[in-house]
């Protein structure tokens, strides 16, 4: 399969039209759960996927080395083109890996402040082009909505797309049946979209919590793969 039918025909289709066509320049997503239902592995096929369409990616990892995340990355292409039969592998590979920036912060060392200096420098001074920024493992309700406020201002500044990965900063926090907790509930308001992940028998189910202005708590028709790490169809069966 060439890249161009793999874009085609990619459950991420299925997943932007969930939520109104994509997320959107200039918005705010967030991808929750509690520790280890699959937050990073979607947030990994989500990018990779906006790779293949020649968009410039920015992956900001709080909870993992560099190195382990460029194995996820790498993982997650190589199981894409498995399972499709991407064509010209090796010269794909190389030009989505050119699109791709990852940085890593401790989040106890860092302000929101220096994280958003750090992209802009990496975007306007460094010259690259970024179309969504990905941020995994942030614990975003340490900073409350105040952060997210500042990042929401940087994402209309730079027209970028950002997506969040996170857990409950508190290990004792109450979960809903989807998969968000009390402390995620308090942030609805200062996003545009929220995805909850859940375990269902085999595998990785997504509620789609909010999604601009509506609070919809519908299941997506996608799901995530535990076993392949991808997104799936929610008919689709893993080879």
């Amino acid at each position: 399969m060439i890249k161009e039918e793999l874009i085609k025909r990619s459950p991420l289709r299925i997943f932007e039209q969930s939520i109104h066509g994509g997320l959107g320049k200039g918005r705010l997503g967030i991808l929750t759960s509690r520790k280890g239902v699959g937050k990073t592995a979607c947030l990994v096929h989500m990018a990779t996927d906006k790779l293949f369409r020649d968009q410039h990616v920015i992956h900001v990892s709080f909870s993992q080395n560099v190195q382990h995340v460029i194995s996820w990355y790498e993982d997650i292409f190589q199981e894409i083109a498995r399972v499709q039969g991407l064509e010209n592998t090796a010269e794909v590979h190389d030009q989505v890996g050119k699109n791709r920036v990852i940085m890593n912060f401790n989040q106890e060392h860092v302000t929101v402040e220096q994280i958003i200096t750090s992209l802009r420098a990496l975007i306007v001074e460094g010259g690259f082009p970024a179309d969504a920024v990905m941020f995994d493992g942030y614990r975003l309700v340490a900073g409350g909505s105040e952060d997210l406020q500042k990042i929401r201002e940087f994402a209309r500044e730079m027209n970028l797309e950002i997506w969040f990965s996170i857990s409950s900063a508190d290990e004792s926090a109450a979960y809903d049946e989807n998969g968000v907790s009390e402390p995620v509930k308090v942030l609805e308001n200062e996003v545009d979209v929220l995805i909850a992940l859940t375990f269902v028998k085999d595998h990785v189910a997504l509620t789609l919590v909010k999604d601009r202005g509506e609070y919809a708590n519908k299941k997506m028709q996608v799901k995530l793969d535990p076993k392949s790490l991808l997104i799936m169809k929610e008919d689709e069966h893993p080879e």
